[in-house]
């Protein structure tokens, strides 16, 4: 196996059973909560055949260990009532340990689309991956990564309701396209409220948007001429004249800055003099 930190092959870990006292919870663990009747099932098989894939530590200090990967099969082996769990030990810098939690939950691990975005997002900012190199540490395509990634843009309320699974990823990718916040949470309290298919959450989402189209447009229309008539005043301050603005469809056009003799034209240049001395 090629260890990611360091650049060159590791050698195979050796599988050890290690004293369950003996081992700390994981600092950068992704996943918060796990479902307690999955742990009883997972206590229930392990105490029958006991643990078929052992989990990953690292060593801290002398007989101190650290989970990289199996935190959910070590919380199940505690339910079992078992002393000692097989493990393999790793050395691992934290940043490397990070990555193979994170990849390791995505790969293995039941997470939420929320879950499986926040970490996405982790392995973006925390080890320096770009979106290309995540695409292939987890194997999934950089469009199916990015989809993930929008998820974390929709207000927290919507969030939850994907983390409790009141809405599918698919009602969220819907909704990530309106760009209001607002009609964000009016859309998805319609979903919750009458239980609607993707299909139909598709289908409000375009009539929304395609109703608040010209609305839009109107708006950014207003929003514009209110910055070029604060900005023509600035300039009409600034000149100590009525600065003109002439501006044509396309959105090209000229400032024209009136003078009333060559004296005024004279005290208009030598302003614009001051501005690129600066």
């Amino acid at each position: 196996m090629e260890d990611a930190a360091q650049g060159r092959v590791a050698p195979p870990a050796a599988i050890n059973d290690i004293n369950i006292e003996k081992i700390e919870v994981n600092p950068f663990q992704p996943r918060k909560t796990f479902d307690e009747e999955s742990l009883r099932e997972l206590a229930s098989s392990i105490r029958e055949i006991g643990i078929i894939q052992p989990i990953t530590v690292r060593r801290v200090n002398g007989d101190t260990y650290q989970i990289i990967t199996g935190e959910r099969r070590l919380k199940a082996a505690i339910i079992a009532g078992m002393e000692t769990i097989p493990a393999y030990v790793r050395v691992a810098e934290d940043q490397n340990m990070l990555e193979m939690a994170l990849v390791e939950n995505i790969q293995r691990e039941d997470l939420d689309s929320i879950e499986v975005a926040i970490s996405y997002q982790r392995l973006i900012e925390e080890v320096n991956l770009t979106q290309e190199n995540l695409s292939e540490r987890v194997g999934k395509k950089r469009s199916t990564i990015a989809n993930y990634l929008r998820l974390l843009k929709l207000p927290a309320e919507i969030q939850l309701g994907i983390r409790d699974r009141l809405i599918s990823m698919g009602h969220a990718r819907a909704l990530v396209n309106v760009p209001d916040p607002n009609i964000q949470l009016e859309i998805y309290q319609k979903v919750v409220r009458n239980d609607l298919s993707v299909r139909r959450v598709e289908e409000l989402v375009r009539r929304t948007m395609n109703a608040r189209g010209p609305r839009q447009s109107a708006e950014k229309t207003d929003s514009q001429k209110s910055e070029y008539n604060q900005l023509k005043e600035q300039l009409s301050r600034f000149f100590e004249s009525p600065v003109e603005f002439r501006r044509n469809n396309k959105g090209s056009g000229r400032i024209v800055i009136p003078f009333a003799s060559d004296q005024d034209l004279e005290r208009i240049l030598a302003r614009l003099d001051r501005i690129s001395d600066k």
